[in-house]
C-alpha cells in the first residue's frame, strides 16, 4: 500500500471488486467493446487469490483520499520471456473519467512499475489500442511501441478455435 495526501494505492480486498468490475465496464464501453467483459464477481475474486485458491492476477485500486472511494483500477499478471525471463504484464490501467487529469493515471502507472521493479522484472509490457489518446502518455513515460519499433503483432485465439484445436489434437 502506497498513500500520498492525495491517493491511496492497494491491492484490491473482496469488497472492492463490485468496483473494479464496475470500472472494467466503463473501460470496455470506452473501447466500443461493451459486451466484452464476462467476469463475474466470483471470478475475479477467485482469480485475485482473494478466495484462498491461487493468484492468476493482481488487482490494485486507486482510492481518492477525500471520497475514500475507488477511482481507478490496475490488473496486472506475472508472464515469462524466453528471451528475459520474467515480467510483468498490465492488463487494465483504468481512471474514471471525472477523475482524469489529475495525476491519477500516473500514480497508478508509477506504482505498477514500481511493483515490476520489486518483482525484479526487467520490463513491463501492456497493450493500447491504436486510437486511444493514452498512447502519448504511456510513451511521455518512456514506453516504447514495439509494433512500430519492433514490428511485432499480438494474436489471439479464442476459446472455440481453443476447442477446435483440442478437438484436432485428440484426432491426430
Amino acid at each position: 500500500m502506497s498513500t500520498s495526501e492525495e491517493f491511496t494505492f492497494r491491492r484490491a480486498r473482496a469488497e472492492d471488486i463490485r468496483d473494479v468490475l464496475s470500472m472494467i465496464q466503463e473501460l470496455a464501453d470506452f473501447e466500443k467493446m461493451s459486451n466484452g467483459p464476462q467476469l463475474t464477481e466470483d471470478d475475479l475474486r477467485r482469480d485475485a487469490g482473494l478466495t484462498g485458491g491461487p493468484e492468476y492476477c493482481e488487482v490494485y485500486v486507486l482510492i481518492d483520499n477525500a471520497i475514500s472511494q475507488a477511482i481507478g483500477y490496475s490488473i496486472c499478471y506475472k508472464a515469462y520471456s524466453t528471451w528475459q525471463g520474467r515480467y510483468f504484464f498490465v492488463e487494465d490501467i483504468y481512471v474514471r473519467p471525472e477523475h482524469r487529469k489529475r495525476g491519477a493515471g500516473k500514480r497508478i502507472f508509477l506504482e505498477v512499475s514500481a511493483r515490476a521493479a520489486e518483482l525484479k522484472c526487467p520490463r513491463l509490457e501492456f497493450n493500447v489500442l491504436e486510437w486511444n489518446p493514452a498512447r502519448k502518455f504511456y510513451e511521455s513515460l518512456g514506453a516504447v511501441d514495439l509494433t512500430a519499433k519492433e514490428g511485432w503483432h499480438y494474436y489471439r485465439v479464442d476459446e472455440q478455435q481453443l476447442a477446435k484445436l483440442a478437438q484436432d489434437l485428440t484426432r491426430s
